[in-house]
């Protein structure tokens, strides 16, 4: 999936919630974007903010749909993360110049290590399909940004089930129960399921902070009340989530230990410099096929990338209380 802006935008950020004050909650509220160009579908984007670029390695979280829509999302570049693709409803077709062509479907972990270079598309199947799913990145840390890049398609992940939930561990491990995944920093990624009338706790590793995104339904976690649209961060320190659901919901929990490096990420590079993304993008766009290699099926057609700012592009840090 690529990235249309070149700079995280500033969304708006509710410190508490009515009855909360004082509680240090933070929902970050969504921006729409284009994919796949200014007509192509439009997804809500929760990670980057200005003020929170990165929950642990996590650094990127775009929600689509549910929607009626083509997907055709030509090849597109990135370096220095990990594309991590969980749909909801629908089916899509990914291909990359790392030699995958592999049909994305409910229930399944896609992930796509980038490293030095790779480029993908990603097409729906069928005519106007009924879509809705996540994508996300994972900044890849320095000793790991250059590897060589690869593909992972996980059909039988580890699920725990108790007290109405279900919870599908997508990345890392929970309760003792661990993904295949290949990660390359301490994360956590589980898609969370309640029942009626729902109610458990999940526990959490306090040296994690954490972030949860609703994608069904309603549920309270700790006695704040979340719907579909924001994404709600917690910060480090937290041992256990209590979960509730009236009605039933369906969620998104990621976390990770906050992520130490400084990382510059424009367009859908991630680098540690300037010259990184410079260089990456200039890699691109004279089509060095040594670098990020070429997806079958396209032909030329592929996604230019945008104008570089006429400003040295720094680090993005979050902002401190």
């Amino acid at each position: 999936m690529t990235n249309l802006e070149t700079q995280p935008q500033e969304s708006e950020l509710h410190a508490d919630q009515p009855g909360q004050q004082g509680s240090g909650v933070q929902l970050l509220e969504p921006r729409e974007v284009p994919l796949g160009g200014v007509r192509g579908m439009r997804v809500r984007r929760t990670l980057p903010q200005r003020g929170l670029p990165m929950v642990g390695a996590w650094c990127f979280l775009d929600e689509f749909g549910p929607v009626d829509v083509d997907m055709r999302v030509l090849p597109h570049p990135h370096t220095g993360l990990q594309t991590v693709t969980w749909p909801l409803v629908g089916e899509i077709r990914h291909r990359d110049s790392a030699g995958s062509d592999v049909v994305v479907r409910p229930g399944q972990l896609n992930l796509m290590t980038a490293g030095r270079g790779v480029a993908h598309s990603e097409m729906s199947l069928g005519d106007r399909p009924l879509l809705h799913g996540v994508q996300l990145w994972i900044a890849l840390p320095s000793a790991a940004a250059d590897i060589t890049p690869r593909f992972e398609q996980h059909t039988d992940l580890p699920v725990l089930a108790h007290d109405g939930l279900r919870a599908t561990v997508l990345v890392g491990e929970l309760e003792g129960a661990r993904s295949a995944a290949t990660v390359h920093s301490p994360l956590i990624g589980v898609e969370l399921a309640l029942s009626p009338e729902a109610s458990t706790a999940l526990p959490l590793r306090p040296g994690f902070e954490h972030a949860l995104l609703v994608l069904d339904g309603a549920l309270e976690a700790d006695g704040v009340r979340q719907a579909p649209g924001p994404l709600r961060h917690l910060a480090t320190g937290l041992g256990r989530l209590a979960l509730r659901s009236e009605h039933g919901a369906r969620a998104l929990l990621i976390g990770g230990e906050p992520f130490a490096e400084d990382l510059v990420m424009w367009w859908n590079f991630l680098g540690r410099s300037h010259a990184d993304i410079l260089e990456a993008r200039d890699d691109w766009e004279r089509r060095d096929g040594t670098r990020f290699g070429a997806v079958a099926g396209h032909g030329d057609a592929r996604i230019p990338a945008p104008d570089l700012p006429r400003v040295r592009l720094t680090p993005r840090r979050r902002r401190r209380p």
